[in-house]
């Protein structure tokens, strides 16, 4: 029960936000059913806000940084919930608040918040006035538990204001480029270790809301990790990106019998990036875009869900494990689980170091 208590003052929060089985061991349905709550309305309302972010490395302070963005997060808010049909769930990206860095850890630690802290405290009260749940990501550090460690965290804020539940990256894409590999800690770098703490039911959680069961995800050309998602019951998939693939999006909602919303950053003109800023969009379970903004401009898109119609008879997919099984459980991963639980100072301390830590872990370089 230790793991459990300390999940309720950590970074995670209360465990009864996801509406925990009695048996916590039980992942998944053999019945192909899932948890839910009833719904408290038939039809909901998802809003994406797609914006530029500036990054803290580039304020006077970090303190002035995270004032400024926050501020930005509010005249968003203002918008999507004073615009057209009020918004049950308000999506925005990966970096919202701290902008996304490329600096060394011991700098870059200066450039995340708190979780909970002053930031998702006034979010709160934004969520509480509109009457709205919001969906940010986060660079984040946790000193207690995982100090030296760079987390990215999803917050889900609810709509009394406090922090509904929170979500771990669950990996970090590799082998992307040639320069270097992502720093951050995820679930599966320190998988061990995580579950000691939070328990296996918090490495994929879905948070079962009245507006329908939610995760959220930052991982990118993910399928197995977001079809776990779906194993677990998840109904609306949302995330949240700095980069991504429409495709991607798309696929992964009708793969999986999701709703699925993506919020991406913009870049400014004569960045060099244009042309990967943008497109955020809202995907129904056939793959039909039901909302899209495909410039690199700021905008608010927004679409209704019919969620009790698509609760009705609804079950997990039908994946056929049984038939893929055998060459599954050949596969061996390149990068073992775990291989960022080290001590601080053994920390990789930029990309090119995080490449030398995977090489050196490499299971399939010689």
């Amino acid at each position: 029960m230790k793991s459990l208590q300390r999940l309720t003052s950590a970074l995670l929060l209360p465990l009864a936000c996801f509406a925990v089985a009695a048996d916590p061991s039980r992942l998944v349905e053999a019945d192909g059913s899932y948890a839910k709550r009833p719904l408290a309305k038939e039809r909901i309302v998802v809003k994406v806000v797609q914006n530029g972010v500036r990054n803290l490395e580039d304020y006077p302070s970090p303190a002035e940084g995270l004032a400024a963005n926050l501020e930005i997060m509010a005249g968003f808010i203002d918008r999507a919930c004073s615009e057209g049909d009020k918004p049950d769930f308000i999506l925005f990206n990966e970096f919202p608040l701290t902008g996304y860095s490329t600096a060394g850890r011991e700098d870059k630690l200066r450039y995340t918040i708190e979780i909970p802290g002053p930031e998702t405290a006034a979010i709160g009260e934004l969520a509480k006035a509109c009457d709205s749940y919001i969906i940010f990501g986060s660079y984040a550090r946790d000193d207690r538990d995982w100090p030296g460690h760079i987390l990215s965290i999803n917050t889900v804020v609810g709509r009394d204001g406090t922090i509904a539940g929170t979500f771990w990256k669950t990996r970090n894409v590799k082998r992307l480029s040639d320069d270097g590999e992502i720093p951050t800690t995820t679930i599966e770098s320190v998988r061990d270790r995580y579950r000691a703490l939070y328990g296996i039911d918090a490495e994929f959680p879905v948070l079962r809301t009245e507006y329908g069961n939610i995760a959220v995800s930052t991982v990118q050309l993910d399928p197995f990790v977001f079809a776990a998602f779906a194993m677990r019951g998840t109904e609306i998939l949302f995330r949240t990106a700095t980069l991504f693939a429409r495709d991607d999006v798309i696929a992964s909602a009708r793969f999986h019998n999701v709703y699925s919303a993506m919020s991406n950053i913009t870049f400014p003109e004569g960045s060099g990036y244009e042309r990967y800023g943008g497109g955020s969009l809202i995907v129904s379970p056939g793959g039909e875009v039901l909302a899209e903004e495909a410039s690199n401009d700021e905008a608010i898109i927004s679409a209704e869900i019919p969620i009790a119609a698509f609760r009705d008879g609804r079950r997990i997919p039908r994946y056929p494990l049984a038939v893929v099984a055998p060459v599954y459980e050949q596969y061996v991963d390149e990068i073992p689980l775990n291989h960022m639980d080290r001590p601080r100072e053994e920390l990789p301390a930029d990309r090119p170091a995080m490449k030398e830590l995977l090489d050196r872990v490499s299971r399939w370089l010689p």
